[in-house]
């Protein structure tokens, strides 16, 4: 018996669950990575948690270290036995695992994955580039101006520009790490030091007032799948880390309370924009709508997936379980 134990788990696809990372995201990816790890359906998968921490690679087990990651190839050993992986599910957000940091090293060693490619990872990350790439299209969105640390700063001539409020924030970064809503010229100083610690660049961005929105989906080989949209209700000021982690603090509707022509508006929207990044696995986009209109935000291609996120909720509402969909893309990737 113990024979055949072993010999159906090597005949079982070895699934890595990435998470970690070096942004004060890290936190946040460990929920994800919980969720993503729970919901793969361990009958069909071997599945292996993988935390990634600087040059620090190792797999765990009961949140235990077992063993280190041979980088040479994505592989570890366990009682003497080497184990390789053959999927690499990425939960990490923010650098290495949003950026296409690592999606270049998973090209180089030859496993696939569940997110976007180097380009398209690289490109949406960078709000800035991503951005201004968009407007060649028509997409709408807020005027932003990019500062670098070091560049001298015009309060007058960027209030001039922008208007207030104005939204300060991160160029590279997520879960809305030093974002602030600067209502004041006095406080834009502040907003500026802030932004500048998790990013070497940071947007200044004008400031849509409307209901926000957000809408998921994946794409495979031979199907789209697009989720319900989620209207966003946040308690504070804006959708920053406390109303998007901390349960009170947002109402989140889903499906949102629009109509089916404007359900739709966003659906198409998104789907084209996912084309347009050449976007890979699941994605989450996110806009405001003012008048009648959905000005885009951004594009998350590692979106939260803890229990409570937008897309594990989305996906719910479809009368679908996440672990399907992640089946889904984990077969689609390994033909």
């Amino acid at each position: 018996m113990f024979y055949v134990v072993q010999s159906l788990l090597k005949m079982k696809k070895n699934i890595a669950v990435v998470y970690g990372g070096d942004s004060s995201e890290f936190v946040v990816s460990v929920k994800s990575s919980k969720n993503v790890f729970e919901s793969i359906d361990p009958a069909i998968y071997n599945v292996w948690k993988v935390q990634m921490k600087g040059l620090d690679w190792d797999v765990l087990e009961n949140d235990q270290v077992i063993a280190a990651v041979d980088k040479s190839d994505f592989s570890f050993r366990r009682n003497g036995e080497k184990i390789q992986f053959d999927f690499a599910y990425i939960t990490i957000h923010g650098t290495p695992g949003e950026d296409g940091k690592l999606q270049g090293y998973f090209d180089l060693v030859k496993i696939p994955y569940s997110t976007c490619g180097v380009y398209s990872s690289a490109l949406t990350f960078n709000k800035y580039f991503c951005s201004n790439y968009l407007r060649n299209f028509d997409v709408l969105m807020a005027k932003s101006v990019r500062l670098f640390k070091g560049d001298q700063v015009d309060a007058d001539q960027l209030i001039a520009e922008l208007g207030l409020p104005l939204f300060v924030k991160p160029n590279a970064g997520g879960s809305s790490f030093g974002v602030t809503k600067v209502k004041e010229k006095s406080q834009l100083l502040a907003a500026l030091e802030l932004a500048m610690n998790e990013s070497h660049d940071i947007l200044i961005e004008q400031f849509i007032d409307g209901k926000e929105f957000t809408c998921g989906l994946v794409k495979l080989s031979d199907q789209e799948i697009i989720f319900p949209v989620t209207e966003v209700i946040p308690m504070n000021e804006f959708f920053d880390y406390e109303a998007k982690y901390v349960a009170g603090k947002t109402d989140e509707i889903t499906p949102a309370r629009i109509s089916p022509e404007m359900t739709r508006k966003i659906q198409q929207l998104s789907s084209h924009i996912y084309d347009l990044c050449d976007c890979s696995g699941i994605v989450r986009i996110d806009y405001i709508l003012k008048d009648g209109e959905f000005y885009f935000l951004e594009v998350n291609t590692t979106p939260g997936m803890t229990s409570t996120s937008f897309v594990p909720q989305q996906i719910a509402a479809m009368d679908r379980k996440l672990g399907d969909i992640l089946g889904l893309i984990i077969e689609d990737q390994l033909k």
